[in-house]
């Protein structure tokens, strides 16, 4: 035994970059801090913060009264029938997310001596401290605000909450608001966007214990004191927001930030705690700051550290709404790609391994997004392919449902496939636990409706034809992007009808729809030997590319896998070794890695972490980038890594489970403990290169497939016995 894993992380210097500073969130409030005695700033995002840019008011195209025309076209032949399929607008991007403020408290320079700033994943604490001064930060998930603690031996501080960040609109119009109280003081900022009747305001009660405090406008200055508590909130609103309310409602919480954190520890604590892995790291690994260990790409205490960081992280991001291609948190207004959820891949990939590794929190995000923008996708489906039923959109802001981004190149208010993928996740939560929640039956139901109405076009074999479709965001090598039969589309169509029927059994809705899903046509495999990206005769695959969208069937769905479908499992592996990784994207990697686990290939999973491992992907916050070499602050690869590592050690449908599956080389041993199985178990893990033990906690009685490298056995589980299997070496 190696002792515990470290569940944190620390560093020897505070952040001198936002990149790096430490992260905190309760799913509405992030904040990012900086760790500085002198310059202390903590930035304030919440996922509500999206910039106007015109999309507030967009609607999709209105294209349905042209799409029989077009399918006509793509059916005689026409490679180029969808280049101008659009009303024609200018590409429109959804609302950019943006961050609100800083906090900040400054100070003259003193000696550092003993400095360290730390992140306690268990607590969700970001501290900092050095002789002569300590602060504390939090986000709380019991009162909705940042908890910031400071002690200062009587330090002079100026305290101002300043929206002067990187990419911020000279024309913001600001107004702060500073007075004192009885407790201390209570600071407020409010921001106007251009052109907008649309605005934030952020309000930050300061609780000072001793000395004295001055207004020093726009902010206040701090003398003597003892400690100063923090609390903020920022809230987006059109028109005034009552700041006197807010003020008032943060003075009724506790003026004690040891209360609030206990609080807040009820909820973070018992959801981060579920799952924990432990791969008998070396001690001395385990004790490096992060950034340091980020140097040894082959450590099993790296692996250790952002497992542990990526369920943090994913945890701290999902609230009101799951998390966006930055998470939950910015210190740039220019984010790229607007900061937005994508739909196509990210999102999905970042939210893998919220049910095995028991995070319903992620799911409950998720699901409440989808609820809040059912209504925009059945506008999506009305206005563009004259349907009932919901089609998802590839883009949001979190405000909207909308499919108004799309281009020639990328043409995404013609992809169909988005509202299985979004769902899958909350199938697969109903399976652990057993119960089928209405909203995700009701979701389903919408999306087969929409392929009841959309699938009348038929081939000669008499199979139903997805036309026009789309393989998110490639094209075949000799047509353009719009085409028939993306291997994507069929197995999203295949999926969504199957599973809307068995939630919704005895209708004759349900009959029909598993009727449809029988009359689509199989995938087919190229003249390479793969499991072609499009399945329709004639159009060639384009390999180099970094989204794996025809691979659908094998990752997230069990269509494909080497047990029901070998051949096919066969095929899909061999497209899997013909692609390329394009612009070394960390989410194409991982996305890979997923897939490699669920075709059984150690080997593919183990090189694509070491491309995300050794390709200097992560900040010494250990949020990632979306490219090498940091660039680009991107939560794909923070958040997807833990399901890889998940999908490689153990995997699980309704009726099978997988027992070490596709073992990385980083992880010869090690144990993994509190996993959610979608047959009503929790599964503890052991393994070394001697062999395994697993321990199965069920809740239902149940008779599943075991699959280990030994083959297949049956394995009957009854609801409270515990059950223990032992497995040879490897």
């Amino acid at each position: 035994m190696s002792g515990t894993p470290v569940h944190g992380t620390w560093e020897p210097e505070p952040a001198a970059r936002w990149e790096d500073a430490f992260l905190t969130g309760n799913g509405h409030h992030g904040a990012l801090v900086f760790g500085d005695p002198d310059d202390e700033r903590v930035v304030v995002t919440h996922h509500t913060l999206v910039r106007p840019n015109g999309a507030e008011h967009a609607r999709p195209p209105r294209l349905a009264g042209r799409l029989p025309a077009l399918q006509d076209r793509l059916l005689a032949g026409d490679t180029n029938a969808a280049d101008d399929f659009t009303d024609g607008r200018p590409p429109q991007w959804v609302q950019p997310f943006h961050p609100a403020f800083q906090t900040r408290l400054r100070s003259r320079p003193a000696e550092r001596r003993d400095y360290r700033r730390s992140l306690d994943f268990t607590t969700g604490e970001a501290t900092a401290h050095c002789a002569g001064w300590a602060g504390r930060v939090f986000v709380s998930r019991a009162d909705d605000v940042i908890v910031q603690h400071i002690t200062s031996a009587g330090r002079t501080l100026d305290v101002v909450l300043d929206h002067r960040l990187p990419g911020a609109p000279t024309t913001l119009a600001v107004g702060h608001g500073a007075l004192l109280t009885p407790e201390g003081a209570a600071l407020s900022l409010r921001a106007r966007y251009p052109g907008s009747d649309r605005a934030y305001t952020g309000v930050c009660l300061l609780a000072v214990t001793g000395g004295r405090t001055t207004l020093t406008p726009p902010g206040v200055r701090i003398e003597g004191a003892d400690a100063l508590l923090l609390l903020t909130r920022v809230r987006r609103h059109t028109g005034e927001w009552d700041v006197t309310a807010e003020t008032r409602a943060l003075r009724e919480l506790p003026a004690s930030y040891e209360t609030l954190l206990e609080r807040h520890l009820t909820r973070h604590r018992t959801a981060y705690t579920r799952v924990t892995l432990d791969l008998r790291a070396d001690p001395a690994e385990r004790a490096l700051p992060g950034s340091a260990l980020l140097t040894r790409p082959h450590s099993p205490a790296l692996l250790e550290r952002l497992f542990a960081a990526g369920r943090y992280h994913l945890l701290s991001a999902s609230g009101l709404n799951p998390p966006r291609l930055t998470g939950l948190w910015t210190g740039d207004w220019d984010t790229a790609w607007s900061g937005a959820f994508t739909n196509d891949a990210n999102l999905n990939l970042q939210t893998a391994s919220a049910v095995s590794t028991d995070l319903p929190e992620v799911t409950e995000s998720l699901a409440a997004l989808i609820d809040r923008q059912l209504p925009d996708w059945r506008e999506n489906a009305r206005a563009i392919f004259g349907t009932r039923g919901a089609v998802a959109p590839a883009h949001s802001d979190g405000e909207s449902g909308r499919s108004y981004h799309f281009s020639r190149e990328y043409p995404l208010h013609l992809w169909t496939a988005g509202a299985d993928w979004l769902l899958k996740p909350l199938v697969d939560h109903d399976e652990t636990r057993g119960v089928r929640d209405p909203r995700t039956a009701a979701a389903l139901a919408e999306a087969a409706r929409f392929h009841q109405e959309f699938l009348t076009r038929t081939d000669a074999h008499g199979h139903l034809v997805v036309v026009p479709s789309y393989s998110p965001e490639n094209r075949p090598a000799n047509a353009s992007w719009i085409t028939v039969n993306a291997a994507m589309d069929l197995s999203a169509a295949r999926h969504a009808l199957r599973t809307a029927a068995a939630y919704h059994p005895g209708t004759p809705d349900a009959d029909r729809w598993r009727a449809l899903a029988d009359r689509l046509p199989p995938h087919r495999v190229n003249q390479d030997g793969a499991l072609a990206e499009w399945a329709r005769p004639g159009l060639r695959d384009r390999y180099d590319h970094r989204h794996l969208s025809h691979l659908y069937g094998v990752w997230p769905l069990e269509e494909i896998n080497p047990y029901d479908t070998p051949e096919l499992a066969e095929a899909a592996h061999r497209a899997l070794a013909l692609r390329g990784s394009e612009n070394d994207s960390a989410h194409g990697h991982l996305h890979q890695a997923l897939i490699a686990a669920r075709l059984r290939d150690a080997d593919g999973v183990t090189r694509a972490l070491d491309a995300v491992l050794g390709g200097d992907f992560f900040h010494a916050s250990l949020m990632s980038a979306h490219y090498p070499h940091r660039h680009v602050y991107n939560a794909d690869a923070a958040h997807t890594l833990p399901a890889v590592l998940v999908e490689s050690l153990a995997q699980s449908t309704p009726d099978r489970l997988v027992l070490l599956p596709a073992v990385p080389a980083a992880c010869p041993a090690g144990e993994l403990r509190g996993l959610r199985t979608r047959f009503g178990a929790r599964l503890d893990l052991t393994w070394s290169p001697d062999g395994a033990r697993a321990v199965l906690h069920p809740t239902r009685t149940v008779r599943v497939e075991l699959r280990t490298s030994s083959g297949a056995e049956p394995l009957d589980l009854v609801a409270g016995e515990d059950r223990v299997l032992t497995l040879g070496t490897r």
